[in-house]
């Protein structure tokens, strides 16, 4: 077995104190402008926006329809034993 002694340190492991930070603010991007950044958003959450409302339209019909046919089960069931 290998004792704690031959594990990497934590330094080691993350790359802390060996210039890690410089190369992640290299390969950072540009920072953006407020402006743009909230125009992006706006967009995304407007996209996200109809996504929902179209699949919430959807499962809307959806329970509509399974209730329209649940009830007409139902009806036909009773209709079915009070003839007997």
């Amino acid at each position: 077995m290998s004792s704690q002694n031959d594990a990497p340190s934590w330094a080691e492991q993350w790359g802390s104190g060996n210039g890690a930070e410089d190369d992640a603010r290299k390969e950072a991007p540009p920072a953006e402008n407020k402006g743009d950044r909230m125009t992006k958003m706006k967009t995304m959450a407007s996209t996200s926006f109809n996504k929902a409302k179209s699949a919430t339209a959807t499962g809307a019909v959806k329970v509509k329809s399974g209730a329209t046919a649940g009830f007409g089960w139902l009806k036909t069931q009773y209709q079915k034993k009070t003839s007997k």
